[in-house]
């Protein structure tokens, strides 16, 4: 029994040493350190940081290869003043202007592609070679407009439905000859004051294979101005869900009546923003404006119109403009 009794006695003994030996050696541990940092995630996050640097600035050259197939934004022909301006809400515009040589004529196109950016921006190139394409072997603006939609018809990869404002104006007589396939009616604002909708034409184009186009014929007579646009201007929005309207935009050229194409467009473009309040448009904004001045009244003589035209010309912007355009979050790349 004593023996069971000393053995037991051991056995506590031997476990308390061990068990301070166990704490003094826990405690002698050293503290464990924090895990390292996530390299390999910092390396894949400036990595995507760098590739999104490199899109973004391909965004941009890609923009801008858009602006100078739209050039020139700026022209004069005898009595004709020509502007011509696209705001995209996004960095690329499904909107497209040209001003382009028609033998002794002068071509105006204005489109709106179906959608924003990327994708819309993208179809743009392949209208703008259509439409040089086919205003070469078509003078007629419905014989060229039915030819762009028979193309665009005829396409596998499904292209967007596009709208299309195509004319040509004769310097010398006035007359504009147009066609207008799903456009919001230009407006000829008479310096008489009374406002004309030119609306013939037909569908948008890559909708219908046989779709029919008529061909429009009007005088600008001195004084008259011509405001072709798309529909993003006429449907930007107020803070009350209020359209600014074909009523308004009238409205708005004829306050900028007067002065030259290129200020009248910045100013019914500051009118327009102005309406928004601050409100960012939900499409993207086309404007083209062509005035005929008195003849007596012509400061620039006339200038030769090419086949094709070079970059456009830059220009600084009036204050009071580029901050109306700022207000809304517009970039004016002049």
């Amino acid at each position: 029994m004593n023996g069971t009794c000393k053995t037991r006695k051991s056995f506590a003994t031997h476990a308390a040493r061990a068990g301070k030996l166990f704490a003094r050696k826990a405690v002698a541990l050293p503290a464990v350190p924090s895990p390292p940092p996530a390299r390999a995630q910092e390396a894949d996050l400036s990595a995507l940081r760098r590739e999104q640097g490199v899109l973004h600035q391909a965004i941009f050259e890609a923009a801008q290869v858009q602006r100078k197939l739209c050039a020139p934004r700026d022209l004069r022909r005898c009595e004709f003043e020509i502007a011509g301006e696209m705001f995209p809400v996004r960095h690329l515009s499904g909107d497209f202007y040209k001003v382009f040589g028609f033998g002794n004529e002068v071509g105006l196109a204005l489109g709106d592609i179906a959608g924003k950016g990327l994708s819309s921006g993208l179809w743009l190139t392949h209208l703008m070679g259509l439409l040089r394409i086919c205003t070469r072997e078509h003078t007629d603006p419905a014989a060229a407009s039915a030819a762009i939609n028979r193309e665009l018809c005829e396409e596998h990869g499904e292209p967007p439905m596009t709208a299309l404002f195509l004319g040509r104006v004769n310097p010398q007589t006035g007359e504009l000859v147009y066609c207008n396939a799903g456009q919001p009616g230009a407006l000829l604002l008479r310096k008489s004051g009374a406002v004309e909708t030119l609306q013939l034409g037909g569908p948008m184009l890559g909708a219908i294979p046989q779709a029919k186009f008529e061909t429009g014929r009007v005088i600008l007579e001195a004084g008259d101005t011509l405001v072709a646009f798309s529909d993003g201007v006429v449907e930007c929005c107020n803070a009350k869900d209020e359209e600014f309207g074909s009523n308004r935009l009238a409205a708005a050229a004829a306050a900028a009546g007067g002065v030259a194409a290129n200020r009248a467009l910045f100013s019914t473009l500051g009118a327009v923003l102005d309406f928004a309040g601050g409100r960012p448009p939900g499409d993207d904004l086309t404007l083209l404006v062509v005035h005929r001045r008195a003849a007596a009244g012509a400061e620039v003589a006339a200038r030769p119109v090419a086949a094709d035209f070079s970059a456009p010309r830059r220009r600084l912007l009036p204050a009071v403009q580029a901050g109306t355009a700022a207000r809304s979050g517009i970039g004016i790349d002049q």
